[in-house]
């Protein structure tokens, strides 16, 4: 392949007797203007062929990426072309190494940029199928993970530049080890919490607009930052905690909940006769039984209370909703009201009988 610069000039010399520079300058044009062709060729099947077979498939995923790498791999080919017609230009076998020095690292350059921006479309997609499925996403989190993979891609290719200068990366490896770890000490607790983002965004034990509960505070969760995460607790503040005390302690997600177990105890009076405590089950079972968003556990007269007759009832809310929790139990408060009062059961008062002997 490097010899074909050389072979079109001597042709054209020979045959058509032309100077040495005017036959180079022909024979590079000539190179330079296949590997234009090839490219668009290139250029061509992709945009036709590829692109048209990637609109048919489910995902927009594969048609963003074929985009976005379809103009760097056109300038692959032209860089091709520049560079195998300027290795046989006779005036220039003396730069042949730095010609191809310069090639190489302009490769690299190109497959770091496709690299990075097929990156950039995998996060960006990866937000987007987030929001179909109704994830709330935090910008932050995802603009640093984008930033992370692209410092590694750069690095790396850093790291094989110097490596084509036959720059000793031993001492480079070593400077950076070093000066990673001073890094990290100086932000230790910085980059604990940023390390704590990541977590909390992968594992997902919480997300936005969820009601969580952290040791003695409870509220619902507002925003998921790179060091904190800021929850808006029931008394109405505003509460900042950073991301590495968060992972290090037990949170209980009430969002999760799709099912409440409600516990409660009905207390009615000792003077209740026995065939109206007999009734007290039913009534209670039919209350709660009235509502689709119930289901009935138990409900048991269990225990003889010192100023009372207490009878024990378990049933279920089917939503995780607190409020509507709250609206569903003073329905049925009022629904067993209701019912005592038609059956004229009543509710015991703290009372205490006191004996004087005379």
């Amino acid at each position: 392949m490097l010899s074909i610069t050389l072979t079109l000039s001597e042709l054209l010399q020979q045959y058509i007797g032309l100077s040495q520079i005017i036959s180079e300058i022909i024979a590079f044009s000539i190179i330079f203007s296949l590997a234009m062709i090839i490219a668009w060729i290139g250029h061509s099947i992709f945009k036709r062929y590829l692109c048209r077979w990637a609109t048919k498939t489910q995902t927009n995923l594969d048609d963003e990426i074929l985009r976005n790498v379809r103009a760097p791999i056109f300038l692959l080919g032209i860089l091709f072309g520049v560079y195998y017609g300027l290795v046989g230009i006779a005036s220039l076998r003396d730069y042949a190494q730095d010609l191809s020095t310069a090639f190489t690292v302009a490769q690299i350059l190109v497959a770091t940029f496709i690299i990075t921006r097929i990156i950039n479309i995998l996060v960006s997609w990866y937000a987007q199928e987030s929001v179909k499925r109704e994830r709330k996403v935090s910008n932050h989190i995802l603009f640093i993970l984008r930033r992370v993979l692209q410092g590694v891609v750069y690095i790396f290719a850093l790291l094989i530049i110097l490596g084509i200068f036959n720059v000793d990366l031993s001492s480079v490896v070593v400077g950076l080890g070093v000066g990673g770890i001073a890094i990290a000490l100086a932000l230790q607790n910085i980059l604990s919490d940023a390390f704590s983002a990541l977590t909390i965004y992968f594992d997902r034990p919480f997300e936005i607009g969820d009601f969580i509960v952290v040791g003695d505070h409870s509220g619902t969760v507002k925003k998921i930052g790179i060091r904190s995460t800021r929850i808006q607790l029931l008394q109405g503040e505003e509460l900042v905690i950073s991301n590495r005390e968060l992972t290090t302690k037990s949170i209980r997600n009430f969002k999760k909940l799709k099912k409440r177990r409600i516990n409660f105890t009905v207390q009615v009076s000792c003077d209740t006769a026995v065939e109206k405590l007999k009734k007290i089950p039913e009534i209670i079972t039919g209350v709660i039984n009235e509502n689709k968003m119930t289901q009935l556990g138990t409900v048991h007269f269990t225990k003889f209370g010192a100023f009372s007759y207490d009878f024990d009832v378990v049933y279920y809310v089917k939503t995780g909703d607190y409020t509507k929790y709250l609206d569903i139990q003073q329905k049925i408060n009022l629904r067993i009201l209701e019912e005592f009062e038609k059956e004229k059961i009543e509710m015991p008062y703290p009372t205490q009988n006191i004996f004087v002997n005379k």
